[in-house]
């Protein structure tokens, strides 16, 4: 049996001897910082749990009850649904760091990478209706409703997620049960993760394996993460006690009413460049595709590079941080578009940036 102090010791010396490349920057803190996040959300999920009812008559008040009445409730409501973006934000930034470096090449950790990417968007559209508010409710309507372009059983598989023919209690007892049970999905695919990242160890900008080249992660690597969770969670806990509503959509203020449509429906931050490539296309099902294949192209980077270029690596080149640029800038362009009206000139700039945005993936998988 190990006592207490000699299981911290093995704790800190495998972190101590885990050797990392001496050249990585601040860029590979996202992934830990992510972690981190996930960390917060399930405890601060765990807390909201023992309050929140998931009836279609009782969830808005619950919610409410949490924010007036439970002692420090608003808090930890902040800090989850205000985490949620932070998580996201974080994923988004460690995505496009692998796509940056070509991390991709490391296909078996980008395959579970993206996968998480996919599983924690569903958990946060799961999570976004839960309060039950007029967006929550309309959302989860459209949303949902995409699934009916499947041949065949679209309808049936509609229907069986509503638990009827229109989205209701069963669909939030549903989706609150999905939210829960979700996160933990997501630890376990983080420990795989990161079982795929330690078995090649971390990439670094110039790609150099060499032994020689790496050094523990404690205290030189270890530091830079530490440094980094300081600096983004001042900025998050601002958000968190100055400006716990920034990122909510004032239609959720209002409880949910199948009798009254919102003007402008459209999802949390995160889903908007998505959305804006699903409403841009006049077909309900190519729109659909799209939005799917928007998210499932980045399985098909590493393996254009494969196939074209051998998993070739002769650094970042020039064109090639001028196509990843222009894919950064182009995603925040769609994602403006995604939260603008529906009509002239956004459609035609969403179909523009739409088609800018699977070139660029494209391109990024072709060149070396």
């Amino acid at each position: 049996m190990f006592r207490k102090n000699e299981l911290v010791k093995l704790f800190l010396g495998s972190f101590n001897y885990l050797p990392v490349p001496v050249n990585i920057s601040f860029w590979w803190n996202w992934g830990s910082m992510a972690g981190v996040c996930l960390i917060v959300q399930v405890l601060s999920g765990l807390f909201l749990t023992m309050h929140y009812v998931s009836d279609s008559a009782l969830a808005f008040d619950s919610v409410v009850h949490i924010d007036r009445d439970v002692n420090m409730g608003w808090v930890f409501r902040s800090v989850h649904s205000n985490g949620a973006s932070l998580f996201l934000l974080c994923i988004f930034m460690h995505v496009g760091r692998g796509l940056y470096y070509k991390s991709y090449l490391n296909f078996h950790t980008w395959g579970v990478g993206v996968l998480l990417l996919l599983i924690s968007m569903l958990t946060a559209f799961f999570g976004y209706v839960l309060p039950w508010g007029q967006m929550s409710f309309w959302g989860a309507t459209v949303i949902t409703n995409f699934l009916s372009v499947i041949p065949g059983y679209g309808g049936d598989i509609v229907n069986w997620i509503w638990g009827g023919y229109s989205v209701g209690g069963p669909t939030l007892t549903r989706f609150y049960t999905f939210h829960f049970l979700f996160p933990f999905v997501i630890v376990v695919l983080s420990l795989l993760h990161l079982i795929f990242l330690h078995r090649t160890g971390s990439s670094n900008p110039i790609q150099v394996s060499s032994v020689s080249l790496k050094m523990h992660f404690w205290p030189y690597s270890g530091v830079k993460d530490v440094l980094g969770f300081f600096v983004v969670f001042l900025f998050f806990f601002c958000v968190v006690f100055f400006y716990p509503t920034v990122f909510m959509d004032p239609e959720n203020f209002m409880k949910a009413n199948p009798m009254v449509t919102p003007v402008h429906i459209k999802p949390e931050w995160y889903f908007l460049f998505a959305y804006a490539i699903l409403r841009c296309i006049p077909n309900k099902t190519m729109g659909v595709v799209a939005l799917g294949v928007s998210i499932l192209f980045l399985f098909v980077v590493p393996l254009l590079n494969f196939f074209l270029n051998w998993g070739y690596y002769k650094g970042v080149s020039f064109t090639y941080q001028l196509v990843f640029w222009t894919f950064s800038v182009n995603f925040m362009l769609l994602t403006w578009l995604g939260g603008s009206p529906v009509e002239e000139p956004y459609i035609f700039l969403a179909q523009v940036c739409s088609f800018i945005y699977f070139l660029s993936l494209v391109l990024m998988g072709i060149l070396v």
